[in-house]
């Protein structure tokens, strides 16, 4: 079995002073090196806001990169979650350095400076069935559709950057008092909750460790969880046993595909989605259509193209 870790932590990896971003570039290099020797694939990005991804291995590859990490002072405390893959979710190694590990768009906003109040999985449901709790789902439209919690609300956005002005238009710290949101593995919510807390509101809670900490530490028969929960890497999604659900990803728009969706006249294999048929520009049709021609071809062959889509935070 291979062994998925998504992990990430908020924390200083540069002062602004350093406008080359050379400690970062350090810190992409020894990553890459220390992966190689391991066996990891996956994605990890690093900022100066700290380090987030999904990477997949043996139990010794992961252990060792997990003990390499936190042999760090920057990284003694990192968050991490594991679950079990038959396959190898990842074809290769990604270390990207970017501006957010996970972008909001909103200069300022840092979890280091203040954060929301952590909700452990056992402490959940009991805090989201109470009636003056408004529950938010942080994540995307697409991963809302396969599965959230009872009682959420879907914000509709394609994107994190889309989630501020959302709350700009819906909530209202003085009507809002008491918040809950949640997304997948905790990080998320890290920052949108230090994004409401800077915008006034009172008091806002997040799920620790995301739904992949509830769904593995909270029994089926008292779940509050619905459905699926969507993951970045070629799984697509997971259920309440963390084993992979049946969707697969769209190659154009990323976003998961149900039996369903490919039952409909505007699923085209290996090219477009149902979510993404008539979004796409001509542009994007010209080159995803070769990038079709390409899969077919790997695929004739026997081998794994490897501009097959794989997620990432």
């Amino acid at each position: 079995m291979v062994v998925v870790a998504a992990l990430y932590k908020f924390v200083t990896l540069s002062e602004p002073s350093d406008t080359e971003g050379q400690s970062l570039v350090r810190w992409q290099d020894s990553l890459y090196t220390v992966c190689q020797s391991h066996g990891i694939r996956g994605t990890l990005l690093l900022a100066r806001e700290g380090i987030n991804g999904t990477v997949s291995g043996s139990r010794a590859g992961i252990d060792g990169l997990l003990g390499w990490l936190r042999s760090h002072t920057e990284f003694a405390g990192l968050e991490h979650k594991e679950s079990l893959a038959e396959k190898n979710p990842f074809f290769r190694l990604k270390i990207k350095l970017k501006q957010e590990i996970v972008t909001l768009g909103v200069p300022g906003v840092d979890p280091n400076q203040q954060v929301g109040t952590y909700v452990e999985p056992q402490d959940w449901n009991a805090l989201i069935a109470q009636d003056d709790v408004l529950v938010v789902d942080t994540r995307n439209d697409y991963e809302y559709a396969i599965g959230t919690f009872e009682r959420a609300l879907d914000p509709n956005t394609r994107s994190f950057r889309e989630f501020p002005e959302w709350v700009k238009q819906n909530l209202d710290p003085a009507k809002h008092k008491r918040v809950a949101m949640f997304c997948t593995g905790g990080i998320r919510c890290e920052k949108a909750s230090s994004y409401m807390l800077a915008q006034g509101f009172e008091s806002v809670f997040h799920l620790k460790g995301g739904i992949l900490n509830y769904i593995e530490k909270v029994p089926a028969e008292q779940s509050l969880w619905r459905g699926d929960c969507f993951v970045f890497d070629n799984r697509v999604a997971v259920n309440h046993a963390l084993a992979p659900g049946d969707y697969a990803f769209c190659p154009s728009c990323r976003g998961p595909v149900s039996a369903a969706d490919r039952q409909s006249d505007k699923f085209e294999a290996d090219f477009c989605c149902p979510r993404c048929h008539d979004r796409l520009t001509p542009e994007q049709k010209v080159r995803f259509n070769e990038r079709r021609k390409q899969l077919q071809l790997a695929r004739q062959r026997g081998q794994q193209h490897l501009g097959a889509p794989e997620g990432e935070h």
